[in-house]
């Protein structure tokens, strides 16, 4: 519930109260209950729209440009030049680590995104933490007789939660498990997209440890490298790898003495091994452990020990 009042702040009265009414409305499902909305999407003349887990409600209240306009200056401090970066990249991470996503005309020069006009519409992604969802499978990815972490690799499609995964094995790594007696290592994000620590104003708003640096909106193999160089981590961890650079940067790591921990999308190892690149990294042996999430029940996963 506190997550979805976070984002209200953001919105229009009007939609706030909207928002508000549905919920205790008596005729809705309990699914459709104010704590379990994932998204809320402003479109510009479009009916305001709710996404629940397994659905997306569409409320009779139809979208204003000017409702849209109102909310994007208070995402944006009412200062959107500070947020000129960010805006071109599609989002901008909020209070509580929520996301706002942002689309609308594209100002172009030398081919790249330098503004972006006339915006139509909104995605407000609701940021929620699983503490302890990384439990099941910890034991696995940890080296216990060295008090180290295993090289390991989570595997899933889109929305099957490997970042979550990943944010809860930064948390328990970097601030340790007494009843394993594992001793807390010092952890390096790479945090591009900024969905796994979602700072604010320099202050992660998602729970990453107590011994955990982050970089955030830098392209990971950049990050990665400065954290080896500047902070020297026990553990790097980053989001959503596959291309030469992230190879490369892992590679540099691993090489480095540093041990890693990071996702990639697919559906099982045979997809992931169809990446040039990726297969680099999985025909080398540097991953230890590989996780691959179910796709038909989130969060559900099992661990694989290659050769």
């Amino acid at each position: 519930m506190d997550e979805v009042k976070n984002v209200l702040e953001y919105l229009p009265l009007v939609i706030r109260q909207i928002i508000m009414q549905e919920n205790q409305s008596q005729s809705i499902e309990k699914i459709e209950n104010i704590e379990n909305i994932e998204e809320i999407r402003l479109r510009a003349e479009k009916p305001l729209a709710l996404k629940y887990e397994n659905k997306t409600k569409l409320l009779d209240y139809i979208v204003k440009q000017q409702d849209i306009l109102q909310a994007f200056e208070k995402v944006c401090e009412n200062s959107v030049y500070s947020y000129r970066r960010q805006i071109c990249d599609g989002y901008i991470t909020i209070r509580g680590g929520n996301r706002v996503g942002i689309v609308g005309s594209a100002v172009l020069e030398n081919g790249q995104v330098i503004n972006m006009n006339y915006i139509s519409s909104l995605n407000f992604r609701i940021a929620r933490q699983k503490i302890g969802c990384s439990n099941r499978i910890i034991n696995k990815i940890l080296d216990l007789g060295n008090n180290s972490v295993h090289n390991t690799l989570i595997i899933s499609p889109p929305g099957c939660g490997k970042t979550t995964l990943l944010r809860d094995i930064i948390r328990n790594v970097s601030n340790g498990i007494k009843i394993l007696s594992f001793a807390g290592k010092t952890v390096g994000v790479a945090d591009e997209r900024g969905e796994i620590a979602a700072m604010y104003k320099g202050v992660p708003q998602n729970d990453v440890g107590v011994r955990t640096d982050v970089i955030d909106n830098m392209p990971k193999p950049y990050a990665m490298r400065i954290l080896v160089r500047s902070m020297a981590p026990d553990v790097i961890a980053c989001d959503e790898i596959g291309s030469k650079e992230d190879v490369e940067a892992i590679d540099y790591a691993v090489c480095s003495g540093v041990k890693g921990v990071f996702t990639a999308h697919g559906k099982d190892l045979e997809e992931i091994e169809k990446n040039p690149e990726l297969s680099k990294l999985i025909n080398k042996h540097i991953f230890e452990r590989i996780v691959i999430l179910n796709t038909e029940k989130r969060g559900d996963a099992k661990c694989l020990y290659p050769l």
